[in-house]
């Protein structure tokens, strides 16, 4: 009997999806991806999430689960292995801030302006981006890439010993970063060194495959030893 289809419905440089995906690749669960354009608030898919934002997660039969948060910890619920939250209250509660600090700071601060300027708008034909902007996310990013090296040089992963959410929530914004040219590894040797150690993992390698026309990733995206 076939088993009923998962399907992810997703945009490629969403940080948030991109969350999603290395959490399923990671716990090895098969998904079908389907790109959505939340912005012309089709019908089909405000049917999926009333609030027309992506990632949507269908768990064939199951149901479906909307918002990377929800997502992750449904999947941390009904695919628990391997964990990617520790079991002990205080490592789960720094796993909880990490990923906060990425989804909720550094995408409003770094990832948000940055890729919105240089590639969602003209995906949306909402005209050319904004220079201040992308000064501000680029000068933003420097310091939460400055915190990620810190972070590194400290613990074996970004919350502590175990690789955990907190690492996909930072890998998932600094990948559509990377992807856009963005960031500048030689200056942060440390993340630099955590960030190949994760994407050299099996989970990451949609990630590498992504290409979204218009918008070439740089040679060095799909370089494992960048």
């Amino acid at each position: 009997m076939t088993a009923p289809l998962r399907r992810l419905h997703h945009i490629p440089l969403s940080p948030f999806c991109r969350k999603v995906r290395l959490s399923l690749a990671e716990k090895r669960v098969e998904v079908e991806l389907v790109e959505e354009t939340p912005w012309r608030r089709e019908i089909d898919f405000l049917r999926l999430n009333p609030a027309g934002a992506v990632p949507v997660f269908v768990d064939g039969d199951a149901g479906t689960v909307c918002d990377s948060a929800a997502i992750c910890e449904y999947l941390e619920e009904t695919r628990p292995t391997p964990p990617l939250l520790p079991d002990d209250p205080l490592r789960r509660a720094e796993v909880r801030r990490l990923v906060a600090w990425f989804d909720d700071k550094m995408h409003r601060e770094a990832t948000r302006p940055l890729v919105e300027e240089r590639v969602m708008k003209k995906i949306r034909g909402e005209g050319g981006p904004d220079s201040a902007m992308i000064r501000a996310g680029s000068r933003n990013l420097a310091i939460h890439l400055e915190y990620v090296g810190w972070l590194a040089d400290r613990r074996r992963w970004l919350a502590g010993e175990s690789l955990s959410l907190a690492d996909f929530a930072a890998a998932a914004h600094l990948s559509c970063l990377d992807y856009i040219g963005y960031v500048d590894w030689e200056a942060q040797p440390g993340a630099r060194a955590w960030y190949q150690r994760i994407k050299s993992r099996p989970a990451f390698r949609s990630l590498l495959a992504d290409h979204l026309s218009g918008f070439p990733p740089p040679p060095h995206y799909s370089d494992l030893d960048f």
